[in-house]
Formats: structure tokens, sequence, C-alpha cells
């Protein structure tokens, strides 16, 4: 296992930057997720570990060596990408083991290597195919094989599972995990799909225009994120944004909605106390649907608010029905149990968790 460490690293395209001074820390044997909208980046960074990309300045150490100026095959990793880049020709088996032929290992080492991961990945049964006789699944399965057989010390994915429905993310997450669990390889991996970064990760890079914005476990990215951006791109449904006034009149409020149809939003005593003398500061309020529920339908607890508005849409998902509502002109998500969903149009009485509220500065974005 080796770890990876950037120091100030930058890349510039002609005059656009595109990684903007970036500092990260990868220990042995995690796995790292960098997740991010479109265009923030991350595969960019990630072809800058490899070597397919060159620096514009900063270093780059694998295993505590400087690897700025080596080339990909020398730097001890293997990367899977998005697409599985198979030769059409060539069986499962040669695929898998071309690399070590053209290196001109011995044909026994390949068959060994074979032996060890075909199991592993449950490709076995496949071996002496083609790969247009495979599933996508099959194929990503292969793609892995061969980036596994080299047995380096770094493995890189960039987005190795876009191209699947989504039935089979699900299925080769957890495939990609188990694997993770059983060599205990450093890993970085890309993706787009929040989710996929937090069912994966012990850390979560999240990434937004070159820079990282918040790097941490995937519980705290998700409970404690340290500003709207993070707070908005980490989550499904994303949390709720209400924009609002901070009003410390008899305690301390957000003040959120229309003036005819004001809802004051109740601060819990440690938040109240962090934003004491800031009366009239404009924020924004975060609220996760999860927090969002049917008022009575859970036992009772400290801080909860309740209010009641009209049920905008009803989006059942099985396991629980999400209620679209409005505030301000705003639509927001409750995550409610299905038996206590009401049709669109009725009043429903919400009942907030306000110990798990955010808030954020609304000129800043920085988490108060």
């Amino acid at each position: 296992m080796s770890d990876i460490r950037l120091d100030a690293i930058w890349k510039k395209f002609g005059a656009t930057e595109v990684i903007k001074g970036i500092d990260l820390t990868i220990d042995p044997g995690e796995f790292v997720v960098l997740v991010g909208p479109s265009g923030c980046g991350k595969s960019t960074l990630l072809n800058l570990i490899s070597g397919l990309e060159t620096l514009s300045s900063g270093n780059i150490f694998i295993g505590g060596r400087r690897v700025n100026d080596v080339p990909p095959r020398d730097r001890d990793i293997a990367m899977v990408f998005q697409s599985y880049a198979l030769y059409p020709t060539k069986s499962v088996r040669d695929n898998i083991t071309f690399g070590m032929s053209v290196r001109h290992i011995p044909r026994q080492v390949q068959d060994a290597a074979v032996a060890e991961f075909a199991g592993l990945l449950h490709i076995e049964d496949y071996l002496e195919r083609k790969p247009a006789q495979l599933s996508g699944g099959q194929q990503q399965r292969v793609a892995m094989g061969r980036a596994l057989v080299r047995k380096p010390e770094v493995f890189l994915f960039d987005e190795p599972l876009s191209n699947l429905d989504a039935k089979l993310r699900i299925e080769m997450r957890t495939e990609i995990k188990k694997l993770h669990q059983r060599l205990g390889k450093t890993v970085v991996y890309v993706t787009h799909d929040q989710i996929e970064a937090m069912t994966l990760a012990t850390r979560i890079a999240v990434m937004e225009a070159g820079h990282i914005r918040q790097f941490a476990d995937p519980f705290t990215v998700y409970d404690d994120p340290v500003d709207l951006f993070v707070a908005g791109f980490m989550g499904s449904p994303p949390m709720n944004m209400i924009e609002g006034k901070l009003r410390q009149d008899g305690g301390s409020f957000v003040e959120c909605g229309a003036p005819d149809a004001l809802l004051r939003f109740p601060l819990p005593d440690a938040m109240a106390r962090r934003v004491a003398g800031r009366d009239g500061l404009q924020v924004i309020l975060g609220l996760r649907p999860e927090t969002i529920f049917a008022a009575g339908s859970e036992l009772p607890g400290p801080d909860r608010f309740c209010f009641e508005l009209p049920v905008a849409v009803v989006e059942p998902t099985g396991p629980d029905t999400m209620i679209v509502f409005e505030i301000g002109g705003r639509d927001l998500i409750a995550r409610v149990r299905p038996q206590d969903a009401r049709p669109q149009g009725t009043r429903f009485r919400f009942e907030v968790e306000m110990r798990k509220a955010k808030l954020f500065d609304a000129t800043t974005g920085l988490r108060l």
C-alpha cells in the first residue's frame, strides 16, 4: 500500500485554470472518492496522479516518491476507465493478460494471475468469450481484472460505472467495495454520483471549480457540510435551502416566507449562541428532507417545530414518500412514511427536527 500526497497542485490549459492549488494527502489503503459536478476538475486531477496529464506547478508523491517526471507505466498504478477499452478480437483471458504478455511475463505466471482474480470477479465462466458476448457489467469486470493482475500499489477509477444501468451500478458498487476490503490497496475513484461516493468512500473530496471544498468521511460530509455548495450537492434528494432573516427578539429565529405567510423557525440553544448579536443577518436555513416529517408520526423530542402548508406534489418511492411543498416561492421536500402522505392540494402538518438544521451565511455561503 502507498500513500499519495499532492502539494500545491495547479493545472492550466492555456489561460484556463482547471486545478487551482490543491493540497491533498491520501493515506495508505484508503478509498478516496473525488466527487463533484461536470467540469469541476476531478478527472483532470486523477489524470495528473496517473501521469496522463502534466502538472503546471506543484508536486505529486506516491509512496513517498516524487513522480512529477515519472511516466505512467513506472508509477506502480493501474487505471480503470469509464470506457471498457477491451480488444474486441481477443478473448477475456487474453484481454486480462495482454499487458503481461507485452512485458514478456511467463505464461504460467499469467495463468496464475487469471486464476486468482477471475473467481474474485465472477468471470471464470467467460474466459474464452469475446467482449461482444458479454454484458456491460461483465465487460467492466474484465477491465478491472486487467488492472488487478498488475498488482499495483494504487488503483485509479475514472467513472467506471457510468455506462451501466441502475441495477448493475448497485451490484458493481458492492463488488468494488468487496475488492477494496479484500485487497486493502489505495484507491482514488472519480464519480459525479454522490450516492456512489457515499457508499464507497472512506473519505470524500467534494470538488467545485478546481478546488476541494471539503475532504472528510462520508458521514461528516453529509451531516456537517462546510458550505452551501457541499450541503446542496451531497444528498438525494438534496438539502432544502430556505432563504430567511435571523431574528433575535424574544429568542433566536429564522424568519422565512412571504410577508403575509411568515414562518419563524426557532433555533436550538447551541445554534442560537453561535449567532448571538447578528440580528437581521440574511441567512439560508438548511433542512434535510428526512428531518421534516408528518407531525406526530415520530417519537417526541427536543427542538421540534410544527407548521402547516398545502401539499404541492406527492412522489411515492416505495419505502418513503416525498411530499413537495412551498415556502417563499421555493419548492421544498419532506421525506415521510407512505401511510402519512396526503393527496396533492390538501393541507399537511409538518414537524421539523431543528437540532439537525444547518445555518449558512447567505452572502458567503459558509456555515455559521
